[in-house]
């Protein structure tokens, strides 16, 4: 069988006239369709991932904010706590010189009942200037006997 020249134009016309012109439309067709998906989907997952930062962004604000705040409260406790530790150091210093005041009151007191014991006596209306000890139990004895001997 011999293949001539008309034989393969027909063959090579029908392919490119019928399903092979068709294949080849459709081809660039589906290629440019599939293109605009893709960019669809990277458009998509570029907004998605714009908005996931957005919330992530908003979220550190919230933090942050939250931690000024707290930072705030601490600084005003802070200025409490100073505040109060120097009352209390002024309110310890006036209590420190109040008891330093009465040490001096009472050593001054102790100086004047040591000049006047020679003068002090036991019992009442006596001339004798007997000492009186001022211990405790020891002068209230020393008084209960100095009143018997006034009975006597």
């Amino acid at each position: 069988m011999e293949i001539t020249f008309a034989d393969i134009f027909n063959v090579v016309s029908l392919l490119l006239g019928g399903g092979g012109l068709g294949y080849f439309f459709s081809w660039r067709y589906n290629r440019r369709k599939e293109k605009a998906e893709v960019e669809q989907a990277e458009t998509t997952a570029a907004k998605e991932m714009q908005d996931m930062y957005q919330q992530l962004i908003e979220d550190v604000k919230r933090d942050r904010d939250e931690q000024k705040a707290y930072i705030v409260e601490l600084k005003e406790d802070r200025q409490h706590l100073r505040q109060e530790r120097d009352d209390l150091r002024t309110r310890l210093e006036q209590v420190e010189e109040m008891v330093h005041s009465l040490q001096i009151a009472v050593a001054r007191n102790g100086r004047m009942v040591e000049a006047m014991r020679p003068m002090l006596c036991g019992r009442r209306g006596c001339k004798d200037r007997v000492a009186v000890t001022f211990e405790g139990e020891e002068m209230q004895a020393k008084q209960r006997r100095s009143r018997k001997d006034e009975k006597q």
